[in-house]
């Protein structure tokens, strides 16, 4: 049995082992240049067994007997959405969330697996803890868990973290997200250390002594909200330095968390140079500006990075568009109330957002025409696999089931009730937004059916 597969338990699924025909689904795989009405067979063994697409109308495919039937008529099917950044907070936080409950909101808004940031209690910085969260993953998880290690012991920055050892025990990438690695010598060994065994560094850019404690973006919005702002070169600068980093040591690099215009320039620039870098950009930075901030001083607004300009928000939605931004991720950071519900310079920085993602990126870019539902889906589903070197899944025979099926008419109003993570901090609360996920599938097994996870 693969790794995959043991990370969803039958104690959490539906229909293991069972044939599926998902039928007059319009099929949407960029991959594929492919945009049509179609039914897709899924066989046992949790793989793609067939797919037609339906010229006259008519289904060509006839249900085997047992098959759970499913209406896709007017409905999206896709490749699975994989989120390249997700704060699980197990071990040590998991009063916040837990693989569990982080699966969970995963399969609630549609995601058929997640990369776990490593900084949890402890830190996740050599093989044993690796293998722990995965061990973890395999008893708990409803969609399979990627770990990523820390690039350096306990994220503090002084010396390098067991990286070979983690990458035995499975990690799929390094970062110190959570705190940009300051010392660009460090930043140098870790991605010569990295290039080795082709290994993926993720950079959390973030100079500290230029953020100078900012909580929200420096401008017009924080002088009249009293509140001390953050430069958007605290991010940029540091972007640069870790890009001329990467050019002179080869290593692949990914630029977490994308917030500025001027990074986005500096990413492009570097992609048409040959150096080998990826970026992603969140849904809050994608859609929101740091106009929604009030004088409410709603802290589940309070993000890092911090909500940027409207010129910045255009910036990162151009650069998707063209590819500069490879991967739409949540940074899904979940914190208790008694965190959040503080004074805004007090409160933690985070909000949730595996179940809000795909709601809000129909809702706010598909449907005013910002960008296409080929692009969206693109950088949900194969841009991420492409960052971690993943196989890719397409709608054909052969490909493993790892599909996501979307309502685009459904109504969804955010609330503490409607989201099932353990914690309620969503930047989108209150929220009524239009189209998502209804079914999702991991190596065939259905994981959610008709908007219900399968307990």
């Amino acid at each position: 049995m693969s790794n995959k597969t043991e990370q969803v338990t039958d104690a959490m699924v539906t229909g293991s082992g069972m044939v599926t025909l998902i039928r007059g689904a319009r099929l949407v795989d960029p991959q594929l240049n492919l945009d049509a009405i179609g039914d897709v067979l899924i066989a046992a063994d949790g793989l793609i067994e067939e797919v037609d697409i339906v010229e006259d109308g008519g289904s060509r495919i006839s249900a085997p007997d047992g098959a759970c039937v499913i209406d896709g008529t007017g409905k999206i099917l896709i490749p699975g959405p994989i989120d390249l950044h997700v704060h699980l907070r197990e071990p040590g936080q998991e009063y916040k969330e837990t693989i569990l409950t982080g699966t969970r909101a995963a399969a609630h808004g549609g995601w058929v697996g997640v990369c776990a940031i490593p900084n949890t209690e402890p830190v996740a910085d050599e093989g044993a803890t690796i293998r722990n969260v995965l061990d973890r993953a395999a008893e708990t998880a409803y969609v399979p868990v990627y770990p990523y290690g820390a690039i350096t012991r306990g994220q503090a920055g002084k010396q390098l973290a067991e990286i070979s050892d983690m990458l035995d025990a499975g990690a799929v990438g390094f970062t110190d997200d959570g705190h940009g690695v300051q010392n660009p010598l460090m930043m140098r060994r870790a991605m010569e250390y990295a290039k080795v065994f082709d290994a993926l560094i993720l950079a959390h850019a973030e100079d500290e002594q230029l953020a100078d404690g900012g909580v929200v973006n420096e401008g017009r919005v924080a002088t009249r909200l009293g509140l001390p702002g953050q430069t958007g070169l605290a991010e940029s600068l540091q972007v640069i330095r870790d890009i001329e980093l990467a050019r002179l040591t080869g290593a692949r690099l990914h630029i977490c968390h994308v917030s500025t215009k001027e990074s986005v320039a500096a990413i492009r620039a570097a992609k048409a140079a040959g150096v080998r870098v990826t970026a992603e950009a969140t849904p809050h930075h994608l859609v929101l500006n740091e106009n929604a901030l009030s004088y409410d001083y709603d802290t589940r607004l309070k993000m890092a990075p911090p909500l940027r300009s409207e010129a910045d928000r255009k910036a990162l939605v151009a650069g998707l568009v063209d590819g500069t931004i490879d991967a739409i991720a949540t940074d899904h950071a979940p914190h208790a109330k008694q965190e959040k519900e503080l004074e805004f310079e007090l409160a933690k920085f985070g909000t949730t957002g595996l179940e809000t993602a795909i709601p809000v990126l129909l809702t706010d870019l598909v449907a005013t025409g910002q960008v296409d539902l080929p692009c969206l889906v693109e950088r949900l589903s194969a841009g991420p696999r492409r960052v971690l070197g993943l196989e890719s899944v397409l709608l054909q025979p052969g490909c493993v089931a790892d599909l996501t099926l979307i309502d685009p008419e459904a109504t969804v109003t955010v609330t503490e009730d409607w989201l099932v993570g353990k914690s309620k901090n969503s930047a989108f609360i209150g929220r009524e937004l239009r189209g998502a996920a209804t079914d999702v599938f991991v190596e065939g097994v259905r994981v959610m059916a008709d908007g219900v996870v399968c307990d």
